[in-house]
This record gives C-alpha cells, structure tokens and sequence, in this order.
C-alpha cells in the first residue's frame, strides 16, 4: 500500500484550516499533519470541547484528507531555550505569561504534556480506516522541537569552561524526561525534527540527546534530509542508525553550492532566497538531496508512516510548488519487493 502524501500546515497557518482542506486536496494530498497554531489544531480546544476532535475529523473527510502526527514545534522550542523577545512572537499568550524565562519554559513543558493528551484524544476519534495506518504500536506522534540552552554554543568562543556542554544535555534531559514519561502513559511518542537550534541538530549531538535520556522509549525522530544536507552530515547514515526510532518523515530539499559564495554555512545574517548564499531550501526533486536513496533506506525500515512534504521554498509560489511536490512525492514512492528478481531462475 503507497505510504500517505500529507502536507505540513505550518507554513500555511495564515488560511484557515477550512481552506487549506479545500486546496490541499486539489493539490493531489491524502492528509495533513496539523501545526498547534493558526486555527489547524488547538491543544485545549481538543481537550476541553467534546465536539472538537470529532469536527476535525469530519472537516479532513469531507475533503477526502487523513492525518497521522500533530505538531507543535513553538511550544516545544520553548522548553529548553534562553528565552527572550523573539518567543513572545511565536508562543500561546498563555505560555508566554509574563515573560519571565523559567515561567515560560516551565509552562511550556506542560503545554506539551497537553499536546501529548490531545493527540491521544485526537487519534482515538479517528475514523477506522485512519487507525488501521497510524504508527505500527498505536501509538499518537507528536511532532516537534525541543529548544536547547547551549545552541548558542554551536561555534563557541570564547571558549566553554569544562562540562558546559554536558549540563546542557543534562538540562535537556531533566526538562523533557517528565515529559515523555506522561507521553509513555498516554502511549503517545515525541519524534523531534533534528535540526539547528535543537539540542540534537546532527548525528553525533543525537547520539548525545539519547543518551541523557537513557534512550526512553517515547522519543524519536522526525526525519528532515534538508537540515542535514547543506551541514554536511549524512543523513542517509542518520537513518542507518537511528531508524529503529523513526517516527515520521518530511520532505524537502535543499540546495547548497561547491563554490566559495558570500553568505557561508552560518548565512551570513541574510534572509532566506538572498542571492550569495551558500545554501537554501528548494521544492522537493529542485535541490540535491537523494531522496532515491532515502526511499530504498525507508523500505529496509519497512516505515509504512506518511511522507509529508513541508514546503518552504523561497524563491517559488508556494500553491505551485506544493502541486509539483505532492506529485514529485508520489512519483518518487514505491514498495518493497516481495522476491528476488532472480528468484525464477531457481524455480
């Protein structure tokens, strides 16, 4: 069975859910995973209103769409930063508060306990043929970030006095424990998109992530090939290594140069789509990740998740760009076999 063609609603929280089902649909998906923002899914409403699972669910049916991982990644960011002005713009007023830093982290954290709670609640009122394609375990995926207090010590002069780096992991660990234990009571898992600014941003700072956590059983990984690629990092090796906890999978591309350019690695402080820099993202299939080599790795996974194309590109109109992925993605999608091709040779 193809795996789900799905969309990220994140980049397009300024439409409202109702409308985004509508064109979402005409641009070939089967579903959406649902950002905690804009109207596309509210935390407290979904655990608070008895109708409201219910009506999502009826809404994404009406337009032939499913879902199988909600997202909150500002929140998440939230729970382990240094926390200052910028968050103010991203968080629920609730979280915010008064904006003093260790209110807000520690509220945060509990907003994503409830997140976890209202994906529970979200996934059971799904309809039947959704629960036969949710993760393998039934459990509910809560897709996110994690935030971290030493991403500021990426490139660190002046230079770190000794253990400054492992009370950041410890620090990590201490704020999300609490955290994944209540998701591991409510049999839902956290799969962080390993990314710059989280505590995990590449292979060897994942390997450090689970390790503070003693590898607990309810955190795993979001998939993004684009945060990997420009970095340097293989991701097909990330996907060796830590499949066995792959949770979900986005799909984007991104391009970067093998020439000297102007804006380096670290962007030389200019927005995204300037010319000069070293890197950008770009639509799935227009940029240099293997995503050939990503789908045969996912089929000796056997991850039978959705493929959800998070759409930033920013050089491209973005309904034809999310048209050309939905259909670069189910192109691009193909199953396992079930022989060996010189299997009739034997016979």
């Amino acid at each position: 069975m193809p795996r789900p063609v799905c969309l990220f609603t994140g980049q397009w929280a300024d439409l409202p859910l109702e409308t985004l089902c509508e064109r979402a649909a005409a641009f070939g998906y089967d579903g959406l995973e649902l950002a905690c923002w804009g109207d596309h899914f509210d935390v407290n409403r979904a655990l608070d209103e008895p109708d409201y699972c219910r009506n999502k669910w009826e809404l994404l049916g009406r337009h032939g769409l499913s879902s199988f991982a909600i997202s909150n990644h500002l929140v998440g960011q939230a729970v382990c930063d240094r926390i200052d002005e910028r968050h103010q713009g991203i968080l629920p007023e609730h979280v915010w508060g008064d904006g003093d830093p260790e209110g807000v982290r520690q509220r945060a954290a509990e907003e994503m306990i409830r997140t976890g709670m209202a994906a529970r609640t979200f996934f059971r009122a799904a309809p039947a043929a959704v629960q036969q394609r949710l993760e393998p375990s039934g459990r509910s995926v809560v897709v996110g970030f994690t935030g971290s207090s030493i991403w500021d010590a990426a490139y660190a002069f002046p230079p770190l006095p000794a253990g400054a780096i492992d009370k950041g992991f410890a620090d990590f660990a201490a704020r999300w424990t609490p955290i994944l234990d209540r998701y591991a009571e409510n049999n839902v898992v956290f799969a962080l998109e390993v990314h710059p600014t989280e505590i995990a941003f590449d292979i060897a700072s994942t390997r450090r992530a689970l390790a503070a956590l003693g590898g607990h059983p309810a955190f795993g990984f979001n998939f993004d090939p684009s945060h990997f690629g420009y970095q340097g990092v293989d991701y097909l090796g990330f996907l060796r290594e830590f499949g066995d906890r792959l949770l979900n999978v986005h799909v984007k591309d991104v391009w970067w140069g093998d020439a000297p350019g102007e804006a380096g690695v670290f962007g030389g402080h200019t927005d995204f789509g300037a010319d000069g820099r070293f890197w950008d993202f770009r639509s799935p299939g227009r940029g240099r990740i293997d995503f050939e080599g990503i789908m045969r790795l996912l089929n000796h996974l056997d991850y039978q998740g959705p493929l959800t194309v998070e759409w930033e590109d920013p050089m491209m109109e973005r309904e034809h760009g999310a048209t050309e992925a939905a259909q670069f993605v189910r192109r691009l999608d193909f199953p396992s076999s079930t022989r060996a091709f010189d299997a009739a040779f034997a016979e």
